[in-house]
């Protein structure tokens, strides 16, 4: 391409050349400081014993497992998306059983649900590569029609944590938490007796964003850095419907001398 300087700005002064790249264009993102509040921590039939005959236990670190993410278009609100995230906590803590006795180490799994609303565009094309094509049975992918979500974070910061006597009960949360996750620490997590919980209050930070691979010609300048928070969701559908514009041009179809506007 020829470079022509003087119908160029002076910040792009510092660039020899134009170049055309397929690039992940992110169209809406937001950032997130959650406090996490009294979220339990599960442990296996190895160290759950170990909670039940602790006098003290202190959350010493919490580490990020994974995060699984799950996009979903929402109803009347074109080019808008639900981002469902499920954050899972390996957590470290300190039991002390005896008074004066050096604590023992123990780890343990928690997790969290978060949801937010993002604006992805839309497209209807199908894209192919060689690629997806290795096997000789070429498929278009229907991820076109969705964004594609990137979540990014930080290990948590733990805040506090308390621990709760409770009657002797069998606790099973294979139900909430996928094995793959349990066995990274090892053991059975299916009907463990526990007669004491642990409950953790951790600092959570986040970005969150929906992009789509797009063919553009770009300078870079910076990082990307979200300006807004995302909107609280509480999970009533009731509030989250109240929150969704009335889809007007559904009920009353374009007019000839409408289209003709446009």
């Amino acid at each position: 391409m020829a470079e022509n300087s003087t119908n160029r700005p002076a910040e792009f002064s510092c660039f020899k050349e134009a170049v055309c790249i397929n690039a992940q264009r992110i169209y809406d993102s937001c950032s997130d400081k959650d406090c996490l509040e009294d979220l339990q921590v599960f442990f296996s039939d190895q160290t759950q014993p170990i909670i039940n005959k602790a006098i003290s236990v202190k959350c010493k670190k919490v580490k990020i497992l994974c995060v699984n993410v799950d996009v979903e278009s929402v109803p009347f609100n074109k080019g808008f998306y639900s981002v469902d995230m499920t954050f899972y906590f390996l957590v470290e803590v300190a039991a002390t059983l005896a008074p004066g006795g050096a604590p023992v180490t123990v780890c343990g799994i928690s997790y969290f649900n978060k949801k937010v609303i993002l604006y992805g565009s839309e497209a209807s094309s199908k894209e192919f590569s060689s690629r997806t094509c290795g096997s000789g049975c070429c498929r278009g992918e229907d991820a076109a029609a969705l964004p594609e979500a990137v979540v990014q974070t930080v290990d948590p910061v733990c805040l506090a944590s308390r621990f709760s006597e409770c009657a002797e009960k069998n606790c099973c949360p294979g139900f909430c938490i996928p094995c793959c996750q349990c066995c990274e620490l090892g053991g059975d997590f299916e009907e463990v007796p526990t007669t004491r919980e642990l409950y953790i209050t951790i600092g959570l930070f986040t970005i969150v964003q929906l992009q789509r691979p797009v063919a553009m010609m770009i300078p870079a300048y910076d990082f990307c850095i979200p300006d807004k928070e995302s909107e609280f969701s509480t999970g009533d559908p009731c509030e989250m419907f109240r929150k969704i514009q009335f889809p007007m041009s559904d009920f009353f179809p374009t007019r000839l001398n409408d289209m003709n506007q446009e």
